[in-house]
């Protein structure tokens, strides 16, 4: 099996995305001064913290998705499809703490990107199932 080290490192970079998004919290957090466990209280923090949240709700369906594209398809379109991913994701987080209403063209990059990954994982699997007659 070929190395994937492209979808490797865009995975590495995803989650260094996820944690940019928590260190935001704690910021959030600190300058509000509203205390672990509380998430409410302050509306910056309130924004950072949904806006890291939804990543993490996003993150198992993305990464499973690119690495099997990546497997079953190709892995330079997985791994630009991956940034394409990081990139919404910066976007919608960007957006939804300035103004929440705004988050919407983030969130139709990230989920467009996912999508085609999965269909492209989906397509790969079949495809090698198809030729392989099992």
């Amino acid at each position: 099996m070929k190395p994937l080290s492209w979808v490797a490192l865009v995975t590495l970079l995803a989650l260094a995305t996820y944690f940019w998004m928590s260190l935001n919290v704690g910021r959030a957090r600190h300058r509000s001064g509203v205390a672990a466990p509380a998430v409410t209280g302050d509306e910056g923090l309130e924004r950072w913290f949904r806006a890291h949240y939804n990543t993490l709700e996003w993150l198992p369906i993305f990464l499973g998705s690119m690495w099997l594209c990546a497997i079953y398809l190709n892995q330079i379109a997985a791994a630009v499809l991956g940034l394409v991913w990081i990139a919404g994701r910066i976007l919608y987080a960007r957006a939804y703490v300035a103004d929440p209403a705004t988050r919407g063209t983030g969130f139709l990059v990230q989920a467009v990107a996912t999508a085609l990954l999965f269909l492209g994982a989906l397509a790969g699997i079949v495809w090698r199932l198809a030729v392989a007659g099992a």
